[in-house]
């Protein structure tokens, strides 16, 4: 996985993983990359500084400290996802169904291939990508 700062025509800066580097070229390529805070799909990447290690090597945390980290990242996620339907893979067809009035309308959560995402914005689907990757109800421990 890869971070870059991205920003947006409108001066907004905001981060995004993904698998690759090409993976970001894909997408730009294929506009599917989008301003989280203004919808703006011109966007780029922003300036970053380089992440350079402390003299004499890097420092590690405690596995107790990553763990309580880990934990607080879970809490943070099922917050966030608090009344949504895990959908899983249906979640292309389950949002269009719900935009159409052919299903009940409710918060949902899953995943689409970044075509499928793209295809729902073009239809006038509201959705939004998260970040941080979803782990299903049936991994949770």
């Amino acid at each position: 996985m890869i971070v870059f700062d991205l920003r947006c025509d409108g001066g907004h800066v905001f981060e995004a993983w993904f698998g690759a580097g090409a993976d970001y070229d894909d997408q730009r390529e294929r506009g599917l990359l989008e301003c989280p805070i203004c919808g703006d799909k011109r966007v780029g990447k922003a300036a970053m500084a380089p992440a350079v290690p402390a003299k004499g090597g890097s420092e590690t945390l405690p596995p107790a400290q990553v763990k309580a980290l880990i934990g607080r990242i879970a809490a943070a996620q099922r917050r966030a996802l608090a009344g949504s339907d895990y959908v899983g893979d249906r979640f292309a067809s389950e949002a269009r169904a719900i935009h159409l009035g052919e299903a009940e309308a409710r918060g949902i959560h899953g995943q689409a291939t970044a075509g499928d995402a793209q295809a729902l914005a073009d239809e006038g689907v509201p959705v939004a990508a998260l970040l941080l990757p979803i782990v299903p109800p049936s991994k949770e421990n």
